[in-house]
Order: C-alpha cells, then structure tokens, then sequence
C-alpha cells in the first residue's frame, strides 16, 4: 500500500525540482538576455577559445582586454546624447550667472528651447555649450554636477532615469567577460569626467578603467586646499582615431575584444582586428523601432555606416538589437520571442 504522505512528499519534490533547476540553469547560463543564436554562439565560444586552458587560442588574464564605446553600446544615446541633454539643462541651471547668454548664440537657442536654432549652430555651436558647462570648476565639483543632474533628470520618452537606460545583454557581457578574467574599459567620445561619475556604480567600471575625452586641467592650491581645475581648453578627443591612440597610450596594450556602435568606433575595431591571435569585433546595430530606436547610416546620432559595410566584409559581429536580444533594459520585461 502506498503511504499517501510519503507519496505527497516525492510529488512535491519532484514539482520542486521541475521548476527550480531551469532556474538554476538559467542562472548559470551566460548572457541570459540574449537569444540562442549565431551572435550568441559566437561571443561564447570567442571566450571559451581564449580562456581555456591548453586551447590554441588561449590568453594570458593580463592580456585579456576588452573595451566598449558608451553611448549607444552600453546606453541609449536617443533623441540625443545623454551628456549633450546635461550640457543644456547645466545652461539653464547657471543662466543667472550669465546674463549675457540671453542674447548670444547657442545660449540663446538652449534657453528658449529654439531647435532650429540649435541645429543651425552645428559642432561649433555644441562645442560652445559643452565648453561652457563642463568646465571652469574643479573636478570634484563637476563629479558632484553630473552625479545630482543624474539623480533627478529622466529620459523624454521613457520617464525613467538615464542610469536605467543602459542596456541589459551589454551589462551582462561585462559580468561574463570579468568572471572569465577579462578586464573591461570603456573607451568613448564622451567625457571622462562625465562618465566615471556613474561608470563604476552601473557597469562595474571603476574611473581608471573608463577613456574618454578630456579637456586640460590644472593643479591648484587655494586656501590651503588642493584641488585640480577643469579648463575649457581641449586636450584629447577620444572619437574616431583618437580611440586607438588612447588605448595605446593609456592601457599600453592592445584589446582582443572591442565593441562599438557607430562609424566612431571603427578605428577602435580596426586597431583590435590589427593584432596577432584571436579576436573579437562587434557592433551594436540598433534594428529595434519598438523597444527601442531604428537607425543607422542616415542617422545624425550614432551613424553607423563605414563601420557596417566593414564588419560585413571583415566578418565581425553585428548585433542585431532586434533579433539577439530578449530584453534592451533592465526594466523591460523579457521577450519569449524574437521581436522582428
């Protein structure tokens, strides 16, 4: 005879084990977010090729560097540059100091929200307002800056913070890539100081690990403090070859992984491709009108073009947003199926 309690115990744990070791599964699968595909395959087995001890393709861990542009590879960067949205909300923040910005140009196009204006000023015009903003205060102030502007501003579309605008399959590449002893940089045309105030806290990234451009500073010592003092002059832009060129001249080695999403990223790719041994290019294509934006070659933020047509040709890794990804971020919920 069947003991009805004992038989109720074997039910409950075989339930049990039914729904917790897919779980489990899952847990240890890495990049979860992303679909079973070829983009997948490739990713895993390019670390697997170079981590395993005795294969033909391993690494050294000292070796292992990887490095990824932000905006629009890690983070969204639509409607706009998320740094760019902070250089006009700093304009009008410290317009009461310059009166003078009510009738000159960009200033003036930022304060009254004149688009058209804006658009008419070009680089030049953003370069302007980005100079004004990012600089003549000490690096800590500025990091105390961006740190409150992040606290409380939210992204136009989705009302959220910009640090939930990251993207989930990337953060989880960054935690797959330095549980397999990689050790990640990001290397981006934004300013250094701007994203080492949150690089560490949303991407694991500390400041020395985080590359970008960078305007002159100075040391100063005033009443008995010392503090370094960000001027408006530019020393390094870290877009496009200046990419390669602050890889070597800060890392001093040459990555074996690099990610990136736009036509500035191409030189980073192509100076990762020039080495020896085995390595990994990729890009992010932003396909994904729905869950996200759908842009590419004619886009005025973040084209991608060149770097497209030679990643097909090089046989680099495209991400297609779209279709290799069941979740774009955190928040979002994820996809049972491919979104097409």
């Amino acid at each position: 005879m069947i003991n009805p309690v004992l038989h109720r115990q074997r039910f409950g744990l075989s339930l049990l084990f039914t729904l917790v070791l897919p779980l489990l599964a899952q847990a240890n699968e890495p990049l979860p977010s992303w679909n079973d595909g070829a983009t997948k395959k490739s990713i895993i087995e390019f670390v697997q090729a170079v981590t395993e001890q005795g294969s033909k393709h391993f690494v050294k861990p000292a070796e292992r560097i990887a490095v990824f542009d932000n905006d629009g590879t890690l983070w969204g960067e639509q409607p706009a540059y998320f740094e760019l949205l902070f250089a006009f909300d700093e304009v009008k923040r410290t317009a009461a100091q310059h009166p003078e910005w009510k009738t000159t140009q960009p200033f003036k196009a930022v304060l009254e929200n004149d688009h058209a204006a804006l658009a008419a000023a070009g680089t030049e015009g953003l370069l302007k307002i980005v100079g004004a903003t990012h600089s003549g205060m000490t690096t800590e102030a500025f990091d105390d800056y961006v740190k409150t502007w992040l606290s409380q501003a939210r992204h136009p579309k989705t009302g959220k913070p910009y640090t939930e605008m990251i993207f989930q399959p990337m953060l989880e590449m960054l935690d797959y890539l330095r549980s397999q002893n990689f050790k990640t940089y990001i290397v981006s045309g934004g300013d250094t100081g701007f994203m080492r105030a949150f690089a560490e806290k949303i991407y694991g990234i500390p400041p020395e690990q985080v590359i970008g451009t960078t305007f002159i500073t100075t040391f100063q010592f005033k009443d008995g403090k010392a503090s370094i003092l960000r001027t408006p002059k530019l020393a390094h832009n870290d877009d496009g070859a200046g990419k390669p060129v602050s890889i070597d001249a800060v890392i001093g080695r040459r990555p074996i992984l690099a990610f990136g999403n736009s036509d500035g990223d191409l030189q980073m790719l192509q100076w990762t491709a020039a080495g020896p041994g085995k390595r990994l290019m990729g890009l992010v294509h932003h396909t994904d009108g729905k869950r996200e934006w759908a842009y590419d070659r004619q886009s005025h933020i973040g084209r991608l073009d060149m770097a497209l047509d030679e990643a097909k040709t090089r046989g680099w890794t495209v991400v297609d947003m779209a279709s290799d990804w069941r979740r774009v971020y955190p928040f979002d919920p994820p996809s049972t199926e491919q979104v097409q």
